[in-house]
């Protein structure tokens, strides 16, 4: 009978109309959750088929809660350089626990990047999810398996120990003037670093042998601020330098400086001295005018404390030291999903691999259809409180139509009982 039909129908308007006001409400209680996306109702008919033609037999109305994970939400700058954001498609890659791949362990899949280093230096959000990552190799280059996520981890990590770094190469910018008297002797100090970190002066000498002609003299080095001799200079003596007459050099020999016995317990260094490229004037001159130093650079460093960390829009992560020294560590992959929307909500603004979803692709961010990350920045919520206050009025007037359709069949079989008296 049509009328129980409408009865039935106006039930199932009333629990789809119930369906969308939770989503409604939810989305409303979310409207601060960092990088939450907003669920809405998609209400779809119910058909029961009619015996003929003529007749109708209502169905009624289902609501199926579809979330936009795919919508991109507004980026907040924050002051934290840990907080991140995707600018465009895909997810970051969390997990339950720092150590990932052990059982009962499972990969989720987030837009909330608000993360922080907890008691061992592993990167947590909001909800308790660790933020995943490749490990970079010692040149900072990525694993050759790819599969592999371990947990983003800093303070603590094995790599960041004896972050000193032993000077191995020296480049010199220096005019040497072509007015000095044979023996003449000019002098540049340089400091440079032991396998320890410890800094040494190293003075080298320029001794005008002839026109045009000087030679270089390696002194050994002394702890820097003091006059304490800290090592032996032993590799070849001879090194010399010829000029032009335009001032440029000729011919360079300045093979490699080795250092041994360091006092500080140093292991031996070996150091190149870079003097500029014959016939040109990037390096040692000899022009009128006075002794002069344009660059006086090495590339030792002492021992550094880490200070932090920072990431760059592919998602490198790179640790940063005192010293001035930085070192990549990991790289975010972003996960992309053929049909993010498909993918099953979990607690904690997460998400994880469904039928629904397709299968998972791991991407270096910003390349290959993955957004870029975003550092010092956070997604806001997509919800739009405007809108769901519209759909709370549209949703509690259905709600209302819905029961005035049971109270009024009701009515309608009061009605018909009513025939017999």
């Amino acid at each position: 009978m049509s009328i129980f039909g409408a009865m039935f129908s106006g039930v199932s308007g009333l629990n789809a109309t119930s369906q969308a006001l939770g989503m409604i409400a939810d989305n409303i209680s979310n409207v601060n959750t960092v990088g939450y996306k907003g669920t809405s109702a998609q209400f779809s008919t119910l058909v029961t088929q009619s015996a003929t033609r003529t007749t109708f037999s209502p169905g009624g109305v289902i609501s199926l809660p579809t979330a936009a994970v795919d919508k991109q939400g507004l980026l907040q700058g924050t002051a934290s350089k840990t907080d991140i954001a995707v600018a465009g498609n895909g997810l970051f890659v969390v997990n339950e626990a720092a150590a990932s791949g052990t059982i009962g362990n499972e990969f989720f899949f987030t837009r909330a990047g608000s993360f922080s280093a907890d008691e061992n230096g592993d990167y947590v959000n909001a909800a308790g999810y660790y933020l995943q990552g490749w490990p970079l190799t010692s040149a900072g280059a990525l694993p050759a398996n790819t599969t592999v996520l371990t947990g983003v981890q800093t303070v603590n990590a094995s790599s960041f120990s004896g972050t000193a770094q032993a000077t191995t190469g020296i480049t010199l910018g220096i005019n040497l003037p072509s007015t000095a008297l044979v023996a003449a002797t000019h002098s540049a100090t340089v400091q440079v670093f032991d396998s320890l970190g410890n800094p040494h002066d190293l003075q080298v000498d320029f001794v005008k042998a002839a026109a045009n002609s000087w030679t270089v003299n390696i002194q050994d080095p002394v702890l820097a601020g003091t006059a304490t001799v800290s090592g032996t200079v032993t590799a070849p003596v001879a090194r010399s330098i010829t000029f032009n007459g335009d001032g440029t050099p000729n011919v360079i020999t300045l093979p490699n400086i080795d250092i041994t016995a360091w006092t500080t317990g140093a292991s031996n260094s070996a150091i190149t001295i870079g003097g500029g490229t014959a016939n040109q004037t990037d390096g040692i001159t000899q022009f009128a005018g006075q002794f002069s130093v344009s660059k006086l650079d090495q590339n030792g460093l002492p021992f550094g404390q880490f200070t932090g960390i920072s990431i760059d829009e592919g998602g490198i992560v790179t640790a940063i030291f005192d010293n001035g020294r930085q070192l990549n560590i990991f790289q975010l992959p972003i996960a992309i999903f053929p049909n993010a929307n498909g993918l099953e909500p979990v607690n904690g603004n997460a998400y994880r691999l469904s039928n629904f979803s397709g299968n998972l692709l791991l991407q270096q961010a910003n390349s290959g259809g993955a957004g870029a990350v975003a550092s010092s920045a956070l997604e806001a919520s997509t919800v739009d409180l405007a809108e769901e206050f519209t759909k709370m009025i549209t949703t509690q007037r259905a709600y209302s139509a819905s029961a005035k359709i049971i109270t009024t069949a009701d009515e309608m079989l009061e009605e018909l009982i009513r025939i017999r008296r």
